[in-house]
């Protein structure tokens, strides 16, 4: 997701104990939490995970786009990629470790509603990328994809009770200000990369509405880890991918053959620009990445913050554009140009507030003194981290 999809929780609950924290994040939830965020071995696997999202995320949409360039014209095919490389996933859960016999276990019951419940808004919420990268070129859509991170600042405040700061309220006001400068110049991009005519504002709708939606489920997710899952374990992070991009992917199939786009699935084929076997590897290649984007994604919303999640999906901003101008002759205007220079001062904005963060944590602990991450939300939880 994040862009294109592009579509980012540290689960910090105890079992049978709530989560808490005050003004400084002092106390031994706190302290419990620095002795595991930070080590070489915590930051090598957050590198790895924020890997997998930007590969997975910046090809993905460059091959979201290739389909279309190519003749692709199917919304519903687009929309079901996102989902279906699903079972993928669920090999991988073939391998890994049972939980342990103290791991907390929501019940079926209870996590049936929310999977069918997420399920259903990733499902509706692909569509409305898929629909956007129609009607956008690759490097406009990136951009105002961009937004995302602004409607996260704020699910994650109403939601997650994440710290509002100034920078990040910054970042928010530059990031919508750039997007809106993107629709200010629709005028001389409407005609770029095959794009329909006519369609560009439509594109520029969807793509916002989608940011915002996909900044909800990055949220919801990260606070049923918190309350409900309450660990942190490779195999929920799996359970909670597969079983949501498997009722996503009901949800498009339902709608593919509902709307009668199966019909012209042979013959989209058949017309596919170097023929069927690069249509069926464009597919495949794009539901592989969006997989490796979600998981990536998911895994660290689970050892960090759906924030934090989120900016990982943005650092792919500058990515996408350039290889957009390359591969599909997307043109760079002096507008697009300056749209992008605020989006990474709204990217570089939020990196500012993680390094203040950074030195306000190391002087606390020179004091012995245990400090919160004000943009972490210090809600400090001490089990295991077994995502690795």
């Amino acid at each position: 997701m994040a862009h294109a999809q592009e579509i980012q929780l540290q689960i910090r609950g105890i079992p049978g104990q709530e989560s808490g924290h005050g003004e400084n994040g002092e106390g031994p939830k706190a302290a419990a939490r620095g002795s595991t965020r930070g080590g070489v071995r915590w930051w090598l696997t957050v590198v790895a995970d924020m890997l997998m999202v930007l590969c997975g995320q910046t090809v993905a949409t460059l091959l979201g786009r290739l389909y279309y360039n190519s003749g692709g014209n199917s919304k519903w095919i687009a929309t079901l990629t996102q989902s279906a490389g699903s079972p993928l996933l669920a090999i991988l859960m073939l391998f890994t470790p049972p939980p342990s016999a103290g791991e907390p276990h929501p019940s079926a019951a209870t996590m049936v509603p929310i999977y069918v419940g997420l399920g259903i808004i990733i499902g509706f919420n692909n569509l409305m990328y898929s629909y956007a990268l129609q009607y956008l070129p690759v490097s406009t859509f990136s951009l105002v994809a961009a937004t995302q991170l602004g409607f996260n600042s704020i699910t994650s405040r109403l939601i997650n009770a994440q710290r509002f700061t100034v920078l990040i309220a910054n970042s928010v006001v530059v990031l919508t200000f750039s997007a809106a400068l993107l629709g200010i110049g629709s005028s001389s991009d409407e005609t770029s990369s095959s794009v329909p005519r006519g369609k560009y504002l439509s594109g520029f709708i969807l793509t916002l509405v989608a940011s915002a939606v996909f900044a909800l489920i990055l949220s919801l997710i990260e606070v049923t880890f918190e309350k409900v899952v309450r660990t942190r374990t490779l195999l929920w992070v799996l359970r909670m991918q597969v079983c949501t991009n498997l009722v996503a992917t009901v949800v498009t199939v339902t709608g593919l053959f509902a709307s009668g786009d199966w019909k012209t699935i042979p013959g989209e084929m058949a017309a596919f620009k170097n023929g069927r076997a690069r249509y069926v590897a464009t597919l495949v290649g794009t539901a592989v990445s969006w997989q490796v984007m979600a998981l990536g994604t998911l895994r660290l919303i689970v050892r960090v913050s759906s924030l934090f999640a989120n900016v990982t999906g943005t650092l792919a901003l500058p990515l996408v554009p350039v290889f957009a101008v390359v591969l599909f002759g997307d043109k760079m205007t002096g507008i697009k140009a300056v749209a992008m220079l605020m989006a990474v001062w709204g990217f570089l904005s939020y990196v500012y507030q993680h390094y203040i963060d950074g030195r306000r944590t190391a002087a606390f602990a020179g004091k012995g003194r245990a400090a919160e991450c004000r943009v972490c939300a210090a809600r400090a939880g001490s089990e295991p981290d077994s995502l690795a």
